[in-house]
């Protein structure tokens, strides 16, 4: 077996030195004609003139002009309900034989079209993702241990002429021949719909697995190793699996579980970011002096980005008519943007939801900023979720605790705004420092929201609760683990009924 990763290794140290550096721009303008091209008969693609479009001068800056922006309503109501309904040809050739499902943080219920194309390309990219691995101090066998996967069910629900189900089951239902091999839970854990049964048999199987990474969404990570190490008696997870090395995150930010998850471990792992969405594989690490993932730009995804400032996006979170919308050439580094896809999945300038920033324009390197509706401007304080992850951490260093969940919302009270906060904390504070901490670094680094407290928002308030009461009402009105996530920023009537759920263990 040890001959085995020594193949793996050196195939992919050499693949890595043959493969040119893609000049990303060049790749992207390849990307949308092929695109263009293959989606020109289609219904949107007639609507749109997308032959027209391949034969302008500058097919880029055509396919700008007369083809709209879409939110996932908007697409949906015009275009993707009919996918649902059985139409073929609507906005990429050809029928549907799949829809991600997702619970949504920018709306309340989604049925993404995730088409074979789509499903190759999630493949190539893990392939880039693979082949990333050179860059990275790995010892020789860790090709050869198995990899664990910690998604949504693969027991996908079917529908008349389709399958639905999360995008992580969907993937691991049509992974390759090959990787059976080495992949875990195997098919018939990976079934399981039930959280608690799954996690359950997935501690009972463990000790004999030789597991050499890991990939989940950190929350739902951190629970399973907790139950393996308790179920299995263990001081870490390192006791029955020495040899693994590598946490593969996505979904969310992963810092804010750091020092949590590295309790469980006998030491810290290489950990890489990747961002696998609903929609599409769109980015993932590549070099391990950075927490940047690279855009991957040469297979099935046209990125385009728009100035995340209040004059392009309204009050629902959706970015306005007209406004400068940029490709990657033009788009600047350190500047955060609202992400737009176009995708083999027949996705059209679609506003994914969240907001980046480029960090390495070179290297196609972003960092995700947050969420266009987790986004606080209710009066002018322009709060976006990579802001308040900052006052978060600060009041992390204060109170020397960990805060791995928090909601945030600016509700009208006693007629007045005020920003509430609940953090999920096993530690007890003085939650009225707590609110000074957090008030002082906005203050300090955000402008507007300087402003807004001389002004509307009159005060800040935090509240503590269990973390656990977070995951309980995940449980309880979303799901429990798969691709799950906590929204960071709600509205004041779903903030209030979140609020009023939690603190019932408190009270």
């Amino acid at each position: 077996m040890a001959l085995l990763g020594g193949v793996i290794k050196k195939a992919i140290n050499f693949n890595g030195f043959i493969s040119r550096e893609t000049n990303p721009y060049k790749a992207q303008k390849t990307v949308l004609l092929q695109l263009l091209k293959k989606a020109k008969f289609t219904a949107i693609g007639l609507k749109y003139k997308f032959s027209d479009i391949l034969e302008s001068a500058d097919p880029v800056k055509a396919f700008q002009q007369n083809v709209p922006v879409y939110d996932y309503d908007a697409i949906y109501d015009e275009w993707w309900h009919y996918l649902l309904q059985g139409h073929q040809n609507i906005t990429w050739p050809g029928g549907q034989k799949y829809f991600a499902l997702s619970s949504g943080t920018t709306s309340n219920k989604k049925s993404i079209p995730v088409t074979g194309d789509m499903l190759n390309a999630i493949k190539k990219s893990g392939i880039q993702q693979i082949m990333s691995l050179k860059n990275f101090d790995l010892p020789t066998d860790f090709f050869e241990k198995d990899i664990l996967m910690l998604g949504s069910t693969t027991n996908l629900i079917e529908a008349i002429d389709h399958s639905e189900g999360e995008i992580s089951g969907i993937s691991a239902a049509n992974i390759p021949a090959w990787f059976n091999k080495f992949y875990k839970p195997g098919p018939e854990i990976a079934s399981i719909s039930n959280w608690d049964e799954k996690v359950k048999r997935i501690s009972e199987e463990a000790p004999g697995w030789d597991i050499g990474s890991i990939s989940g969404i950190p929350s739902w990570v951190e629970l399973m190793l907790k139950e393996i190490i308790a179920h299995n008696n263990l001081n870490t997870i390192h006791d029955i699996w020495p040899n693994l090395h590598v946490y593969t995150s996505g979904g969310v930010a992963f810092e804010p579980y750091r020092k949590s998850m590295e309790k469980l471990l006998a030491r810290p792992l290489i950990y890489m970011d990747t961002y696998l969405a609903s929609e599409g594989y769109l980015a993932t690490q590549k070099r391990p002096d950075t927490n940047a993932m690279a855009l991957i730009v040469n297979n099935g995804i046209f990125f385009e980005f728009v100035p995340f400032v209040e004059d392009n996006i309204d009050e629902e979170g959706r970015v306005k008519p007209g406004v400068p919308v940029l490709t990657l050439e033009q788009a600047a580094e350190n500047t955060e943007y609202v992400l737009l896809i176009s995708t083999v999945s027949g996705a059209w300038r679609y506003m994914i939801g969240d907001t980046v920033i480029i960090t390495d324009k070179k290297r196609s390197e972003i960092q995700i900023s947050g969420r266009t509706k987790h986004y606080l401007n209710v009066v002018g304080e322009q709060l976006s979720v990579q802001k308040m992850n900052r006052g978060i951490q600060k009041l992390e260093h204060h109170f020397d605790i960990e805060i791995k969940e928090f909601v945030a919302a600016t509700v009208f009270e006693n007629e007045e705004f005020k920003m509430k906060w609940v953090i999920g904390t096993d530690k007890e504070i003085d939650t009225t420092k707590a609110a000074e901490v957090i008030d002082t670094e906005l203050c300090d680094n955000n402008k507007n929201y300087a402003v807004a407290r001389t002004k509307a928002l009159k005060g800040v308030d935090v509240e503590a609760v269990p973390v656990e009461q977070f995951y309980n009402w995940s449980e309880e009105y979303k799901k429990l683990g798969g691709q799950a996530k906590i929204p960071r920023v709600m509205k004041e009537d779903a903030f209030n009924e979140f609020r009023n759920y939690v603190l019932q263990a408190v009270v």
